[in-house]
């Protein structure tokens, strides 16, 4: 399986990447504001798994439409921007992406965006902890 970014992904990676630090860093807290809450069908259900690996609490639930199109969706709280901003990231460059395209990314994708620069090495592996779940959870039988 040959590993390639999904096009909204792939332009995620190279904003970060160009940007200087310090506008970085405030992209990070803006996609940490996008995450939506999760839908009210999901809340209290248990289609949501946590991410232990995550320092902070942190859930995901994923859904596949008919189309094949995955949705994703994040339970973090508001208190924890890092994760969030990571949640956010994530689902705005995988939403709606299919299975195969989501199980092509690498789990390091995350090192070309220059956030080495911000953020610790354990934090960033909560990019790659939630990266898993979701493709671990992908991989499941319907």
């Amino acid at each position: 399986m040959s590993s390639e970014l999904p096009a909204k992904l792939q332009g995620i990676v190279d904003l970060f990447a160009t940007a200087p630090r310090e506008l970085r860093l405030q992209a990070l807290l803006d996609y940490s504001r996008r995450v939506p809450e999760p839908p009210r069908h999901l809340i209290g259900s248990d289609m949501f798994e946590d991410v232990p690996e995550c320092q902070t609490p942190f859930a995901l639930a994923t859904e596949l439409d008919p189309d094949g199109a995955v949705h994703l969706h994040f339970d973090a709280p508001a208190e924890a921007p890092t994760v969030r901003g990571y949640a956010g990231i994530l689902r705005e460059g995988l939403e709606g992406a299919t299975v195969e395209e989501i199980q092509r990314v690498p789990l390091d994708f995350y090192m070309d965006m220059g956030l080495v620069e911000l953020v610790t090495p354990l934090r960033l592996r909560g990019m790659e902890a939630i990266l898993a779940r979701i493709k671990s959870r992908l991989s499941e039988p319907a």
